[in-house]
């Protein structure tokens, strides 16, 4: 069955983004990565009812709603995949399906997770003796890390997941104390793990204060979670050598710059953030830990590394980026499931690494146009149809309109609002003469 499914998609790749709307949902449900319900769902716009979202947020009065669409011809790790992607912006999900299809024919995708625990923080902010602190602290962790599994990630526990570890930080405050900050570390399995960690520092609130003598001041998640990394890697071979040496030098800008890698992991997460959104995963905390992480020697660097190589040109993305595939809006939102269905993920790690690795794949496309005809040419050729509904033209002036502004872009390399609108306004003056 595999091997069928396999096949299928191999064959819808081709040519995919040229078939309209009705055909392709015909094909993904060929190839069972859609059923008969979820295009249904799909044709009738997805969620109508409010009722859900008045479950989720406050003083509800609709949903907003992105465009969803499938990037093609990846192949992670060895399997083929189509990725769901929410997002609004023009180019991301071309641009992701035209370099993994380079990948795909010229190189590979490898992935792997490092690491398995998120990071909750007990904030002692003044403590008297550290030492003392440290000494304490450290004499109860097997009790503590045994309790707090026992009463509250008892459910991680049975997944082999829960607490495995409490570690002490001293913090110097520069006024004569010092602040202490207890980790606990915990694997959540598939979880994202946010709720769960946030009780268990919460529960071991009152025994630290018995067992210290000092007092908490809060207790709270960390987003930066260091222990535990996402690392995708992209080989390509028979590549131009002089192209392989333009994107490493690009890298090296970004790994230097902090005002170019600022720039340069917006579109790393411009991979990841629709798959986030699509799969109803917290794509603030995701990015909040993966920029922390990039700064963590003192400098915002790239959290991508591109380096050219005897055979062609290497390529990894290496940050946190936790994840759940079960609770909250994931399995609750009918979208979200729809995406993870389609995905068919089995644990957490595997959607970060997809996430990881389509991030990295969409670096590789960025830095391939800007080191060769620019960033400007592909975006705003697809950017055109954008342009001329913002200038008003109607379905029947959409053709003239794009095809005209087409033109101008070949010629000038440069297109604006201002120029469909005087396309549009030429074309209804001929129309209307």
């Amino acid at each position: 069955m595999a091997q069928t499914i396999k096949k299928k998609l191999s064959d819808i790749f081709k040519g995919f983004s040229k078939f309209n709307y009705q055909e392709r949902l015909k094909l993904l449900n060929e190839a069972n990565v859609l059923s008969d319900q979820d295009m249904s769902y799909l044709k009738n716009g997805g969620l109508q009812d409010v009722n859900l979202a008045e479950k989720f947020v406050e003083n509800v009065i609709g949903y907003f709603q992105l465009p969803m669409g499938v990037a093609t011809n990846f192949n992670i790790d060895g399997k083929d995949l189509v990725i769901p992607m929410a997002v609004e912006e023009t180019s991301i999900i071309a641009a992701a399906s035209k370099t993994a299809k380079w990948v795909r024919e010229s190189g590979s995708i490898k992935t792997e997770t490092i690491g398995s625990d998120i990071i909750g923080q007990i904030q002692f902010a003044k403590v008297k003796d550290f030492a003392a602190f440290q000494k304490n602290v450290l004499l109860q962790k097997n009790y503590l890390i045994e309790m707090a599994n026992r009463e509250v990630a008892f459910g991680l526990v049975a997944r082999g997941g829960g607490v495995s570890e409490i570690q002490v930080r001293q913090l110097s405050r520069g006024d004569g104390f010092d602040m202490a900050i207890v980790h606990i570390y915990m694997n959540p399995c598939d979880a994202m793990g946010a709720n769960v960690i946030n009780q268990v520092c919460e529960f071991l609130k009152e025994p630290l204060e018995q067992f210290t003598g000092e007092k908490v001041t809060m207790c709270i998640l960390s987003n930066l979670v260091d222990s535990k990394i996402t690392r995708a890697t992209v080989t390509i071979e028979n590549i131009e050598a002089d192209l392989a040496e333009k994107i490493e030098e690009a890298s090296r800008f970004a790994e230097l710059d902090s005002y170019r890698a600022a720039t340069n992991n917006k579109g790393v997460l411009n991979g990841i953030d629709p798959i986030l959104i699509a799969t109803g995963n917290d794509w603030r905390a995701v990015e909040a830990g993966i920029h922390a992480y990039a700064c963590r020697d003192g400098q915002y660097r790239s959290i991508t590394r591109w380096r050219k190589t005897d055979k062609g040109l290497v390529g990894v993305f290496e940050a946190p980026l936790i994840v759940g595939t079960v609770g909250g809006v994931t399995t609750l939102h009918p979208s979200a499931k729809l995406s993870m269905k389609m995905l068919g993920v089995t644990s957490a790690n595997e959607l970060a690494r997809i996430m990881a690795a389509v991030g990295l794949v969409q670096n590789l496309g960025a830095l391939r146009a800007l080191t060769t005809v620019g960033i400007i040419e592909g975006h705003m050729k697809l950017h055109i149809k954008n342009l001329s509904l913002g200038a008003g033209a109607t379905e029947t002036e959409m053709p003239l309109v794009v095809k005209k502004l087409e033109e101008i872009l070949a010629l000038r390399k440069r297109i604006s609002l201002s120029n469909a609108i005087e396309v549009l306004k030429d074309l209804r003056k001929q129309a209307n003469p």
